[in-house]
C-alpha cells in the first residue's frame, strides 16, 4: 500500500511513481526541454523564493540564491530519480541547500569582518572579552556539529539555523517524520556531550 502525501490538497504517491507533474518537467529538462524549463520556473519560482527569502531575508541575496537554483536545475535535473521522491522535494531540498551555504558565506565573511575590526578599533578590555568569549563558543558549537552524522546534522541545522519545524523539515528532506524527530533527538544528545552540558 501506497504512502501517500497531501500537496496543495492533491494526494500523491509518496514514491513520485504518478501525479508529479514536477518530476515529469525534471525529466523533459534533463532532455534540454527549454519549455519544460520555462514551465518549471512559473510553477515553482514563487515557492522557491519564498524559501529562499525566509532563510536569507535578505531580498536581494534571496533573488540571486533564486537564479543559482535553476541554473542548478538547468545543469543537473539528470540527475533526479523520479522513482526515489518527488520532483517538488527534490527542488525545495536545493534551495534550502544553496540558501543554507550563502548564509554560511556571509557568516565567513561577517566573522572576518569582526576580527578586523576588533583588531583595527581600540575598544575596552571588557567589550573584547566577550567578542573572545562568543566566537570560541560559536567555533565550538561548528566543531561540535562536524561531529554529528551528516542526517543528524541537516536536522538540526535546518531546525535551529532554518527555523523550520520537524514537519517542514520531513517534507523537505523527504524522510518520515518519527525519522526526523529521532534523528533531532539523537544529534541533541550527542551534541550535549560533545560540549560538556549536562542533559
Amino acid at each position: 500500500m501506497l504512502v501517500e502525501m497531501v500537496i496543495d490538497g492533491v494526494d500523491v504517491p509518496e514514491d513520485g511513481s504518478a501525479g508529479d507533474p514536477v518530476a515529469d518537467l525534471l525529466v523533459s529538462v534533463a532532455r534540454g526541454d527549454q519549455r519544460a524549463f520555462a514551465e518549471l520556473y512559473d510553477l515553482l519560482s514563487s515557492r522557491v523564493f519564498g524559501l529562499i527569502l525566509r532563510v536569507l531575508v535578505n531580498r536581494a541575496q534571496s533573488e540571486e540564491v533564486l537564479q543559482e537554483v535553476f541554473l542548478e536545475i538547468w545543469q543537473s535535473a539528470g540527475r533526479f530519480a523520479p522513482n526515489k521522491g518527488q520532483g517538488r522535494t527534490w527542488v525545495l531540498t536545493m534551495a534550502h541547500r544553496r540558501a543554507v551555504d550563502r548564509v554560511r558565506a556571509s557568516q565567513s565573511s561577517t566573522d572576518r569582518d569582526v576580527r578586523a575590526g576588533i583588531r583595527d578599533v581600540a575598544v575596552s578590555h571588557d567589550s573584547v572579552a566577550e567578542q573572545v568569549e562568543l566566537s570560541i563558543e560559536g567555533e565550538r558549537v561548528v566543531t561540535a556539529l562536524r561531529t554529528l552524522p551528516e542526517p543528524q546534522r541537516e536536522a538540526i541545522v535546518l531546525s535551529y539555523y532554518g527555523g523550520y519545524s520537524q514537519s517542514e523539515i520531513s517534507v523537505l528532506i523527504g524522510a518520515p517524520l518519527g525519522t526526523v524527530k529521532t534523528r533531532m533527538r539523537d544529534g541533541l544528545s550527542r551534541l550535549r556531550n560533545e560540549m560538556g552540558v549536562n542533559a
